[in-house]
């Protein structure tokens, strides 16, 4: 059987959420805590103990768990559960942080002789509601075992990708598979915006490509949120997206690399969020195409 833990969840956005609730399916104690408590709410419905106070969430914890829109929130909500927080606790920090905050983050972990877990999450909210995420995981092997009834709870596959979580190799990692992921959402709007201006059915282009070397599932999953205007609730929202891609091309910058598709897909969620399509699912980036005054 499943060791059961006590779990506190820091931050109940799309994946938070999600995980809070898989963890609690699992049998596991979980209290959570969400800047805006109302978001948080519904979770009690799953078992889940919504909590006023980082510290309140993470007193007794055999594990926290954060997931919060950047590293220096992170660092934050840490610093705020720093009172409650148990010597010897694991530390699972899934918020896609970037390299310059983790070494914060591990710091910070040190000094409160928590076991830290650099283990962003691969996934949007349809996998983390079904509990299928993908964990990239870096952190001590002795203390693996006492992270895998989370992890198992909330990810179809954990990827063990090093021994020091402070090192950030799954931040690294997770960082690569995004650029990925935002550039070729990046070019699914701009082809469909493109059709779009010269009057050429979307359809008609993806029947073109249709079974060959250029279809892939995630072009159809994203440009068809687009053409059934299912942009909300967001898989992975503009927001969100704009944020990693800062971060990837930050990392690409300290590492003597030039990314320059991250950097306009970064400009384009960014104007795609002013134009109001912030919460929207980041295949609203389409959007940006017709701004005027881009």
């Amino acid at each position: 059987m499943t060791e059961q833990l006590t779990v506190s969840v820091l931050g109940t956005g799309i994946m938070g959420a999600a995980m809070a609730r898989n963890l609690a399916r699992a049998g596991h104690t979980v209290r959570a805590w969400n800047r805006t408590r109302a978001k948080a709410e519904p979770l009690t419905a799953d078992g889940v103990r919504v909590v006023d106070t980082p510290a309140e969430a993470v007193d007794g914890a055999d594990v926290v768990l954060t997931m919060l829109h950047d590293g220096p929130a992170a660092l934050d909500v840490m610093r705020e559960a720093a009172p409650a927080l148990r010597a010897g606790a694991a530390w699972v920090q899934s918020t896609t942080a970037g390299i310059e905050a983790l070494g914060d983050l591990a710091a910070f972990a040190r000094a409160h002789d928590l076991v830290f877990f650099d283990a962003p999450v691969l996934g949007t909210r349809q996998p983390a509601e079904a509990g299928q995420l993908t964990v990239l995981a870096a952190g001590p092997p002795a203390g693996r075992d006492a992270v895998a009834p989370v992890l198992d709870a909330v990810g179809a596959r954990t990827v063990w990708t090093g021994e020091d979580g402070g090192a950030g190799s799954a931040t690294r990692l997770k960082l690569v598979a995004n650029c990925w992921v935002i550039a070729a959402t990046a070019a699914a709007g701009e082809a469909l915006a493109l059709a779009q201006s010269l009057d050429v059915d979307p359809n008609a282009f993806l029947e073109l490509i249709a079974g060959g070397p250029l279809d892939m599932a995630y072009l159809r999953a994203k440009t068809g949120l687009i053409l059934d205007d299912r942009l909300s609730p967001a898989q992975f929202a503009v927001t969100t997206a704009a944020k990693d891609a800062r971060l990837i091309v930050e990392a690409g910058r300290a590492n003597g690399v030039r990314l320059d598709v991250a950097a306009a897909s970064a400009d384009r969620l960014e104007r795609a969020a002013a134009q109001g399509h912030g919460d929207e699912d980041m295949a609203a980036a389409y959007f940006a195409s017709f701004d005027k005054n881009a």
